[in-house]
């Protein structure tokens, strides 16, 4: 089982991100689990979203305190939040950022680090900074969770008339994630 915990900010769209991959990991003939973790906060608070993906039924339904992999979908948030708690060894840490590898590195010693500047992406292709379709290539790149095509039918069946520009943020993302391993 793959356990994945997404930061973001209420309105950045984690829980939508994590519930498109559970449906592509269904699709795909595999189970998944896809629930938000957040209490009254308001749009712009942290919130925190979890994703869950087996080859095997999944009986667990608690939040995910030590996941395999973390997304940061928002930068700021490393000001607020410490997103690599718990965070497994050799884990990686899928952030949407244009900081630079060495930086990277000092901020998250011991583990691997999948990074692209996915808001300078969704501006370009949604014409908005929302960052969560297109985090989802680097998370595939990164982690192979699912496989990427899967992904095409949930965006469509979300987003309908903008899926297009949806599937392409991700798919480009996915072509400029770099990887820096551990």
């Amino acid at each position: 089982m793959i356990e994945v915990r997404l930061h973001g900010r209420g309105g950045q769209g984690a829980v939508t991100s994590a519930e498109l991959i559970a449906q592509a990991a269904i699709k795909q003939g595999l189970f998944a689990q896809a629930f938000p973790s957040f209490g009254p906060e308001r749009r712009g608070a942290p919130v925190q979203a979890f994703l869950r993906v087996s080859d095997k039924s999944i009986r667990l339904r608690s939040k995910i305190y030590k996941p395999d992999h973390v997304i940061i979908l928002d930068p700021t948030l490393l000001n607020t939040v410490n997103p690599t708690d718990g965070l497994k060894p050799g884990g990686f840490v899928i952030i949407n950022t244009h900081i630079s590898p060495e930086e990277l590195k000092r901020l998250f010693p011991g583990y691997n680090i999948a990074y692209v500047d996915a808001s300078k992406i969704a501006k370009e292709e949604l014409g908005v900074p929302i960052t969560n379709t297109t985090m989802l290539g680097t998370l595939i790149k990164a982690t192979n969770i699912i496989q990427i095509d899967s992904l095409e039918t949930p965006v469509r069946e979300r987003f309908g008339v903008v899926a297009q520009r949806n599937i392409n943020a991700y798919l480009r993302a996915h072509r400029e994630t770099k990887i820096i391993s551990h």
